[in-house]
């Protein structure tokens, strides 16, 4: 019985040796939401597909850092935005402005739709322009005749 309970507790001990270190998190609820909220319109520049507040990139947890800074030095949204973007390029935001160098990462579905389109237009206009035409009445009984005759040859040995 006494050994049962120190393995349990010796479990216990290196279960907590093994969690994470805790985040930081901060005191006033309105900062603290406003920092989530920025978070996670910032994408994590080694995931791609996830914010910076969702990811466990090093990375990641280096930009928060250096969100939650900014937000205690007092700098607003705008600011802190208009910092990561100087730092990272346009591809840190997850919605990119629309300008020059964005043009194609807003129009380029719409042209691969069109280009799509386009390209399923032509086939079928195609496939409907190479269709048979109808046998005419002389060419229908000449059909009749000769599948008539080729039967006609397939039983006789």
């Amino acid at each position: 019985m006494r050994s049962a309970i120190v393995a349990v507790i010796l479990v216990l001990l290196a279960a907590g040796v093994l969690a994470n270190d805790a985040t930081p998190t901060l005191l006033d609820p309105v900062t603290a939401k406003r920092e989530v909220e920025l978070a996670s319109q910032l994408r994590c520049l080694v995931c791609q597909n996830q914010s910076i507040a969702e990811s466990h990139a090093g990375l990641a947890a280096d930009l928060r850092n250096q969100l939650h800074e900014q937000i205690l030095a007092g700098k607003t949204d705008a600011e802190i935005v208009q910092y990561m973007t100087a730092r990272y390029g346009d591809f840190v935001l997850y919605k990119p402005p629309f300008k020059a160098t964005t043009v194609l990462l807003w129009l380029g579905p719409a042209l691969l739709l069109l280009a799509g389109l386009l390209v399923a237009t032509r086939i079928v206009r195609a496939r409907r322009s190479n269709a048979p035409a109808a046998l005419s009445p002389q060419d229908h009984a000449r059909a009749e005749q000769l599948l008539a005759g080729a039967g006609k040859d397939a039983s006789t040995p």
